[in-house]
């Protein structure tokens, strides 16, 4: 089983940072690609970023070089660096892992980030 668990969600003010975290639980299934998708009311669920084991980024066009994508050597934790936070980035954060070989995206429960202004 595949369990991505996210942390470090919370409220800044806008010019703020933040720095979120996705750990997969340990997995018989080796893990593909992972990334960060984001939620916010009334809106569809969109990609923020996805890194994949060949090391290929991609970022949603709303970053505009204010995220940074990146895990750890193991590549079981996937990090999301957020700077010059903006209001309309709030929004529910939610990881996700992909195994190799499989159809299904695991996802976490989410992590909310609330960017006052």
């Amino acid at each position: 089983q595949v369990q991505p668990v996210e942390s470090g969600g919370g409220s800044v003010q806008a010019g703020g940072s933040l720095r979120l975290s996705c750990t997969v639980s340990r997995s018989r299934l080796a893990i593909a690609a992972m990334g960060w998708y984001r939620q916010s009311p009334g809106k569809q669920r969109e990609l923020v970023a996805s890194i994949a084991i060949s090391k290929d980024v991609n970022y949603g066009d709303f970053v505009e070089g204010r995220f940074t994508i990146s895990t750890n050597k193991v590549r079981d934790t996937v990090y999301l660096q957020m700077n010059n936070l903006k209001p309309e980035d709030t929004a529910i954060y939610y990881c996700y892992a992909r195994p190799f070989h499989s159809g299904t995206d695991y996802w976490g429960q989410g992590t909310q980030v609330t960017v006052s202004s």
